[in-house]
């Protein structure tokens, strides 16, 4: 039987231990310092230093999808589990970024993991941060 864990998103910066364990999925260190200590760092999730120079969102997506699919939920899933284990079971892991999504025109890895393990395993993986700005309504006609 599959272990079902518990995962979402969000930014280093937003991110509060009440939310629950946090992860690094981030090719970087932070470059400020976090009031709370990582759980883990998940390098199955975390894009590589190639990735990091498109700069096309989809062009992104279906390369990280590429290489998530390359590295292969399974595996993906035993470092995942493996680092809740370390932790807390039930609480979920909180897989962080720098992007803050609220800022428009932002995107971010997580955000596309996040889509991917819900279509891989059905489980969906909240985003604990800023919802992306919506675009203002276009003016009215009438």
């Amino acid at each position: 039987m599959i272990q079902q864990i518990k995962l979402a998103t969000c930014t280093y910066q937003e991110f509060t231990p009440t939310m629950g364990t946090p992860v690094r999925t981030t090719a970087g260190h932070p470059r400020f310092p976090l009031t709370y200590q990582l759980g883990g760092i998940a390098r199955s999730v975390t894009p590589t230093r190639d990735l990091l120079k498109i700069e096309a969102e989809d062009a992104y997506e279906w390369a990280y999808r590429r290489l998530l699919a390359a590295r292969g939920l399974d595996t993906i899933r035993e470092e995942l589990t493996a680092i809740a284990g370390v932790n807390d079971l039930d609480s979920p892991l909180v897989l962080l970024c720098f992007d803050k999504l609220s800022k428009p025109g932002n995107w971010c890895h997580r955000t596309m993991f996040a889509r991917w393990w819900t279509e891989e395993t059905g489980e969906p993986v909240p985003e604990l941060g800023a919802s992306p700005a919506s675009s203002p309504a276009p003016p009215s006609l009438f």
